[in-house]
């Protein structure tokens, strides 16, 4: 077991398939359950989107996960919460204030992934020697997307398969269903939490057991200072919460889309075939269009990069548009559109990434990266996403997509003015 432990493909793979589990589950298969409970794309949005408050804030308590036990004692006791609080879900859906309830609950478990986020980065970062960071970055990438398959496709497509078979077309068969989903997950992470209570190397020395408040907040102050004396602040802050515009309002809006019936203006896609196209290749596609716009940035720099790479991410959002005009019952012809639309993402996201990299570099760049990431996040998944079903429930689906093709005009604006330093 000692000999193991030293492994790195004995628990990277492991660790970003449970930092992509749960956040697969608070932010996409919350989405698809709720719609099927009967909520309005408004108020699924809007309260989804509030779930992504804690990966907003992160860096306000990353300061106590440096500095107060251990970074491999937070991810062990992080899986193991969050296997229970989702086992919780499961128990909590048949009841009369499941709406509450499970909010409640996803809210927890937002909390505890974000704070399980931050430990294994952390981990991975002091886990690993440098040179074997980069040669695993590729292996944490593929194990985060292959536990988004297994979360957004694989278990959508199990609770279809039982709606359809198992339980008949009731709202008790949609509850049967969605309890089993989240009852396997929970068990799954708290797998994840035993094996990673003896896998995971001892790396760290020094066990913290106190946390110097004042300490922190200096540290906290320092770093923001770092940050707003950046160069080229503005059209840096411009880019870093507006390029991710137009996706930040598909996000939610798309899986809605695809689901709701053909009298909503929707696709009116099962479980098993959302489960299969979206949850499934779509996932595939963008982890293929991040691969080859991260091989593309390496080899030309991304200066040169950037402008082809924008237009690879807002172009193909027309494939929506397409298909709330003409919509169709084949597969084949949803799967093609959806994986154009995630490859042209994987590109675009690629190079956006490696632009927050380059703006972090020098003092503090963890924690300036983190401050960037918070921005992301809010710019570009929290806010869009919970404004987005108010927009499209208002103005149907139709102008709906037509609105994020131009909202893409923002994207190519702040494209426009952001300063990116020639590559040595």
């Amino acid at each position: 077991m000692s000999d193991l432990r030293t492994k790195a493909y004995a628990w990277v793979p492991s660790l970003y398939l449970g930092e992509a589990l749960p956040f697969s589950a608070v932010m996409h298969i919350s989405v698809i359950m709720f719609q099927e409970l009967g909520l309005t794309d408004e108020q699924i949005t809007y309260y989804t989107g509030w779930l992504g408050l804690p990966w907003v804030i992160k860096p306000i308590w990353s300061p106590i996960i440096d500095n107060l036990k251990t970074k491999r004692w937070w991810i062990v006791s992080m899986q193991f919460l969050m296997g229970v609080a989702l086992a919780l879900v499961a128990f909590t859906v048949p009841t009369v204030f499941w709406l509450q309830g499970c909010l409640a609950i996803f809210m927890l478990i937002a909390f505890a992934s974000a704070t399980h986020d931050i430990s294994a980065d952390g981990f991975y970062i002091i886990g690993l020697p440098k040179k074997d960071q980069e040669l695993y970055v590729g292996v944490r990438n593929t194990f985060y997307r292959i536990g988004m398959v297994i979360g957004q496709g694989g278990l959508v497509l199990l609770a279809g398969y039982m709606q359809e078979g198992m339980f008949g077309e009731s709202l008790q068969s949609l509850s049967a269903s969605w309890m089993t989903v989240f009852i396997i997950l929970g068990v799954l992470m708290f797998l994840l939490g035993l094996y990673h209570a003896f896998i995971l190397p001892k790396v760290e020395t020094v066990v913290h057991d106190r946390f110097n408040f004042v300490e922190q907040m200096r540290e906290f102050v320092l770093t923001l200072k770092v940050f707003v004396t950046k160069p080229h602040l503005i059209s840096a802050l411009c880019f870093i919460l507006l390029f991710r515009l137009p996706e930040g309002l598909l996000t939610k809006i798309v899986p809605l889309f695809l689901k709701r019936s053909a009298e909503e203006g929707g696709l009116a896609m099962s479980d098993v075939d959302f489960g299969l196209i979206y949850g499934t290749l779509g996932v595939i596609g963008l982890l293929f269009g991040g691969i080859v716009g991260g091989w593309a940035v390496s080899k030309w720099g991304l200066k040169r990069c950037l402008w082809p790479l924008v237009l690879c991410i807002t172009l193909p959002d027309i494939v929506y548009v397409y298909l709330s005009y003409f919509p169709t019952s084949h597969l084949w012809l949803i799967g093609s559109c959806v994986c154009i639309e995630q490859i042209g993402y994987g590109l675009g996201f690629a190079a956006y990434t490696l632009y927050l990299v380059t703006f972090s570099r020098g003092e503090r760049s963890t924690a300036v990266f983190s401050i960037c990431t918070a921005g992301q996040n809010l710019g570009g998944v929290m806010i869009p996403g919970m404004v987005s079903g108010f927009i499209s429930v208002n103005i149907g689906y139709q102008n709906f997509f037509w609105l994020v093709m131009a909202f893409c005009l923002v994207t190519f604006a702040v494209t426009a003015f952001v300063k990116i330093e020639k590559e040595g």
